[in-house]
């Protein structure tokens, strides 16, 4: 039976399972967020600012570029510029989901791409390859990720100086070793490791030679064209092949 056939339905003990799935990794965003809250106060913005900006913007790297231009006078076209060219590999994750949501309805669609951050993506899109269809991951983990960021917010905004400077721990590379599990531990073919190498030099590239935090938007714009102009065949038994939701 094709995909798109039927109306995928969340299964709501899947969603609680893929919560404590990401509860881990969790742990670790919210030595960020606190991070963030930190940061917010000392830029200017009131405690409750801060955690309402956390809870409705919810884009880490964002909001810290966004603290980094705050101040008396706010810049609002180069505020918008700076975000939407960090966030914009989102254009792609997002696009490369749709395989998975085009029989979701639009409400319910939106709703979960609200959620939708690098590592429940990761989980989703690696599941996806197998064959499996996990929507569950997208909502469930980023539930939780959500969380932990509003809580690291609200630590950092009041007890910000218990920890001032998560990358002395190595915790900024927790998410990108994870990120690289996902990448290692999925799929692998020809087309896939020659998109994966592409995007990993252009971020070295574009993070020796360009502006701060475009190596993200290079990397991924590197590796999606890799993706969009190589299309590997299907085989028949590929073409009868359907993810399953299991």
């Amino acid at each position: 039976m094709s995909v798109a056939s039927y109306t995928y339905k969340i299964q709501p003990h899947k969603v609680r399972l893929e919560f404590f799935r990401l509860l881990p990794i969790s742990l670790f965003v919210v030595a960020f967020g606190a991070a963030f809250g930190l940061a917010a106060t000392q830029g200017g913005l009131q405690p409750l600012e801060a955690i309402l900006m956390s809870a409705t913007v919810f884009a880490g790297a964002s909001q810290f570029a966004a603290i980094d231009m705050w101040g008396g006078e706010v810049s609002i076209v180069p505020l918008i510029v700076v975000v939407f060219a960090i966030n914009s590999r989102h254009l792609l994750m997002g696009a490369s989901l749709y395989p998975m949501l085009r029989d979701v309805s639009p409400g319910k669609r939106y709703g979960l791409l609200l959620l939708l951050t690098d590592a429940n993506w990761a989980v989703s899109a690696q599941e996806y390859q197998s064959g499996k269809r996990n929507l569950e991951v997208i909502l469930g983990g980023g539930l939780v990720l959500w969380i932990a960021w509003i809580i690291g917010t609200w630590l950092g905004v009041y007890f910000g100086g218990l920890l001032q400077n998560p990358k002395s721990l190595g915790l900024d590379m927790v998410l990108g070793c994870f990120l690289l599990a996902m990448a290692l531990g999925g799929k692998k073919s020809p087309r896939i490791l020659v998109a994966w190498t592409v995007a990993a030099l252009a971020s070295l590239v574009a993070w020796a030679w360009l502006p701060a935090n475009t190596h993200v938007v290079a990397g991924a714009l590197a590796g999606g064209l890799v993706g969009f102009f190589w299309l590997e065949k299907k085989t028949p038994a590929a073409a009868r092949s359907q993810p399953h939701d299991d």
